[in-house]
Order: C-alpha cells, then structure tokens, then sequence
C-alpha cells in the first residue's frame, strides 16, 4: 500500500511538523517522508488532495460497547470497525458486557483475534466481578497479562464498597486501572431521564443527580484508603465535575471522561418521548452542561468518549419506558464534539481529549507523525458541513438523534495497519 496526502495540515502538538502543510508518503504502513517539497514517488499511486485536509496521530475511543461475541445482531467488530473508521477512530476499546462477559483470557484473546485484520484495532476492557454482578473479583493479573487494557464492570456500575475497595488494591500489583460507571442504581431504578422540572411535566420518573455524586464522593474516599488509579466514565453533572477538580487538586490520581454527545443536548430540548433521546446517563440541564465544558477546558475532564450503544429496532422502537438507553455514535462523536465544543474550548483541545488523554491513561503508546513511524493517523476536514442520515450510516443500529442535524466537521478517512479506509461520505450534503 503507498498513499500520497498532499498538502494536509498537521494537528499533533508533539510533531515537530504541527500546524505546518505538508506532504506526506506512507509507503507499506509506514511514514516513509514528510516535507514542505511534494516528494517524487510513482505516479500510479494512490493520492490524496482535499483543500482544507488536516491530519493528526489516530483517535481512540475508551468507551464502546460492541456486541460481539453474543449479541452480533446489535453490532459486531465488522461493523463496528466500519463506524469506527467513518468515524475517525483507529483503536477502540471495548467493554465487557457482551455474552460470554470478557472475564478469562480466552475472552480478551478472542477480541484480539477476530479483529488483527480489520482496519482499526480492538482492545478489551476486563470485567472488575465475575458476571459483572459486583460481587467476586475475576482473576485479574491473568486478563492483564492476557491483554486487558483496564478493569471496569462496564455498564453494571460497582455497587459494593468492600468489592471496590478490594479491585484499587488487586490491580495496584501490576499499576492497573479501575473504571467506574458512577451511578447509586437503588436512586435510578426505573428512571428514564433526568429528574428535573422536565420530567415532572412529561411524567417520567428522574434519575437525579445525585445518583451519580454520592458515588464519586464515596469512591474517591475509597481511593484515599487504597491508592491506586480510578477513572469515572460519562459523568455527566456539575456536581461530579466539582469533585473530581477537587480531588485533582488534593493529588488523588483521578480521571475521568464524558460522552460527547452531552454537549449537544439538555433534558429540555430533547424531542418528547424519542427513545434515541434515552441515554444513562441522561441529558441534564443547561447547568451542568456549562460545567462539563468548563471541566474540559480547565482538564478535569480528560477525555471525550462516544458512548457507543447500538441498539437493535426491537430495543428502541417501543414506548419510552420500555426502550433500552442508548445512542449509536461511533461515526457523530467528533463531529457532535468540533460543532458543540470545539468554539468554545479549541479544536486542537477536542483532539487532545481524543488522542493524547487516553492513552496516557491507558498507559498506550501515541502514534507518533514523524517519518519511519508507523502510519496510524486519521484524516479530517473541521469545517465540512454534513447531514447524518440513515443511508449513510456504517453501524448495524440506528438508534441515533443526529439524523438530519447539520454538523461541522467530517473525517475523509483512517490510516491504520497498513490499510487505508476513506469515508464514502465525504462531503456529501
């Protein structure tokens, strides 16, 4: 495979070649040059010219449900890896909720293997309980040594102390990570969206939140006893936001993310009883959404998620209260992200939450742009314009609220395991 970018913008603040327009040849999965001078290389070959064209190291998302193995009909790696590559993103981890639980080695190898040839690369969360039931530990040294990335319950938050107290001290042994959901599901049960004047007044039952603060408060006690890292996925209030700045500030090694797609929406502009609008963590208000922008812009919040979960028809089209949560954004979270976010705190600060921040986390490698480095890059133009529909949609799901929303920002395309994958979107309105 050889591939000529011509004149692409470079975005990668540790490349000595950041915000310069350059040339570059990646010849068999690798960065074979890159200069100002248009390189002389075999006219035959595959080449890229798009005005306004930028590129940076490749994206990795931290929080993707895929549903594979078990539950394929929702979405598979094949599929997954489509969206992902439409989306812009080149490694994706996914978590453990899928039948069997990724919870032995043979369930982090079996992600390993089904993916090594697909454009984007999969890794595995393991599961922190057996059966993700919050309740026994799973052997966790052997899926580390197996291949797992981090150690969270996924969907199913860690409800017990004790067990929670136990996983910080486990994985300390090898410098691992616990990933918490934090929500208390005794204080959501049955709830569908946020609890608030909103709900009151369509008559749904609320998921305050609270649901999710008393489990902050209480885990970063936790992590005060134990030590070890802890990471808190889709926070969503102000509240949570304050916390976690403040235990940044008492030096606990806390992180945390959210989804993108929080940006877009609070509870009062969601369309009534719209299951593509039903989300857990649910769409808050205009308040905490101004907390989460200003906790990405004074780096409590590390890293942008898209909060993958596709959902099949036989999910989502039933009456509100019957539906499963879930948005399938693979393809929309930078794009959902560079329109809400990116005017306010900087796209170079949107793509730092997608590239550096969770591999830093993750303790993973950053793709590096610079020439003999192998190529894992992605392709992008900020300033495109363009429409979600449901003809263009990768993924198996479409349980998605963006359709027919204008965006800004599209990918034109990912550069991974010496396999090139362009976006048949591109530009079309």
């Amino acid at each position: 495979m050889q591939v000529l970018l011509k004149s692409v913008k470079v975005i990668a603040p540790a490349s000595e070649f950041h915000q310069q327009t350059v040339h570059i040849h990646i010849k068999d999965g690798v960065i074979s040059s890159i200069s100002a001078d248009l390189p002389a290389v075999d006219a035959t070959i595959t080449t890229i010219e798009q005005p306004g064209l930028c590129l940076s190291p490749g994206w990795l998302d931290m929080n993707a449900w895929v549903g594979d193995p078990g539950l394929e009909h929702k979405e598979d790696l094949q599929s997954a890896a489509m969206a992902a590559a439409q989306g812009g993103f080149t490694e994706v981890i996914c978590l453990p909720n899928v039948e069997p639980v990724h919870q032995t080695k043979n369930s982090i190898r079996y992600i390993q293997n089904q993916s090594r040839f697909l454009p984007v690369s999969f890794h595995a969360f393991g599961a922190i309980t057996t059966d993700v039931h919050g309740k026994e530990l799973t052997e966790m040294i052997d899926l580390h040594e197996a291949g797992a990335v981090a150690f969270t319950d996924g969907l199913q938050p860690v409800q017990q102390a004790d067990v929670l107290v136990k996983a910080l001290q486990y994985v300390q042994y090898f410098n691992g990570l616990i990933i918490q959901k934090p929500e208390n599901t005794s204080l959501t049960q049955h709830g569908l969206m946020h609890e608030g004047v909103v709900s009151t007044q369509l008559g749904l039952k609320g998921m305050p939140p609270l649901a999710e603060e008393v489990i902050i408060a209480r885990d970063l006690k936790l992590l005060r006893y134990t030590g070890g890292r802890l990471h808190f996925s889709l926070i969503s209030s102000a509240e949570a936001v304050q916390l976690i700045r403040e235990a940044k500030q008492q030096g606990l090694a806390v992180t945390c993310d959210m989804a993108a797609y929080q940006t877009a929406f609070t509870d009062a502009e969601m369309l009534p009883f719209d299951t593509n609008f039903k989300v857990n963590p649910p769409f808050r208000t205009q308040q905490d959404q101004e907390a989460l922008q200003q906790g990405l812009q004074d780096g409590t919040i590390d890293v942008l998620v898209s909060g993958h979960r596709p959902q099949d028809p036989e999910s989502k089209n039933l009456e509100f209260d019957m539906a499963e949560f879930g948005i399938t954004s693979l393809e929309t979270a930078f794009a959902v992200a560079n329109t809400y976010l990116s005017p306010v705190i900087g796209l170079e600060k949107v793509l730092t939450k997608l590239v550096e921040a969770p591999r830093f986390i993750l303790n993973m490698p950053v793709p590096e742009i610079k020439t003999g480095e192998i190529a894992n890059v992605t392709l992008f133009h900020p300033a495109q314009n363009w429409v979600p529909t449901l003809a263009t949609t990768a993924s198996k799901s479409l349980n998605h609220p963006f359709y027919g929303q204008h965006l800004q920002g599209q990918v034109f395309g990912i550069i991974h395991k010496n396999q090139c994958v362009f976006n048949p979107n591109f530009g079309l309105s």
